[in-house]
């Protein structure tokens, strides 16, 4: 009789919920562990397939009868810095994002907070506590880090750290492609700034230094106003069923 391998992946399927970004309909996942010695490497892998990570659990959509979540990555050497998305970037040319540990602190919290309170009162984090934050962060086997957006101070240019207040922070993992912005959030009170854009254009910037080629933005839903903005990252791929296709222009409006 063959003996499985001990270290293949386990694929479960959840049950039928209300699906969060289209109404009326139902969402189902398959998901896997990311544990042990080898979840970096098969982070890499499921992310290429079009998964995306929360804490030690690796996911997708496997709804029966939608195909709307759509995996997505911008393509870093060629992206398209238009005219808003430098006046963003000028806009907040005080800022300056410092890498960290994934590391919880009571900071990090309550901006998290602050964001989910103003934007998505009524989405499935809201009811977060400190804890379920801080295992968020924590638990990951992964390379993974806390992106940390505050004032540029005197040495901020030798340091490479901010100082202050925190405007914004990403969870972010490191894959051997590109950069998986996991999750993010920004001060609710700073909207003139559009610290959202923000952080994913200063991701597009921090890919191209490493080297690497693509940001995954995790899933675009064409009809949800919610994820509507990740068509704006122009050129990018997404995951279809024959697979990556590249998209150079954003579908017309009207």
């Amino acid at each position: 009789m063959t003996r499985p391998l001990r270290d293949a992946p386990q694929f479960y399927l959840t049950s039928p919920t209300a699906c969060p970004y289209l109404p009326g309909r139902e969402e189902r996942k398959v998901f896997t562990h990311l544990v042990g010695p080898r979840a970096g490497d098969l982070n890499n892998v499921l992310s290429q397939g079009g998964f995306r990570r929360s804490q030690s659990i690796a996911y997708r959509p496997a709804c029966e009868v939608c195909r709307a979540c759509v995996s997505v990555r911008i393509c870093v050497n060629d992206f398209r810095w238009s005219r808003g998305f430098r006046k963003v970037l000028a806009h907040n040319n005080d800022l300056i994002g410092e890498a960290r540990p994934p590391q919880p602190r009571s900071e990090h919290y309550s901006l998290f907070r602050s964001y989910l309170d103003a934007r998505h009162p009524d989405g499935g984090m809201a009811t977060m506590s400190a804890l379920d934050f801080a295992m968020m962060v924590e638990d990951t086997h992964v390379e993974t880090s806390l992106i940390e957006y505050r004032r540029r101070g005197p040495d901020s240019g030798f340091t490479g750290r901010g100082q202050g207040d925190l405007f914004a922070v990403a969870l972010t993992d490191t894959l051997n492609d590109g950069l998986s912005m996991v999750y993010s959030v920004y001060d609710p009170g700073l909207e003139a700034r559009s610290l959202g854009t923000f952080m994913v254009l200063d991701h597009v910037n921090r890919a191209k230094r490493l080297g690497l080629p693509y940001v995954y933005l995790g899933y675009w839903v064409d009809g949800s106003p919610k994820m509507a903005y990740k068509a704006r990252f122009l050129p990018q791929e997404r995951l279809m069923p024959q697979g990556w296709e590249r998209v150079d222009q954003a579908a017309p409006t009207g």
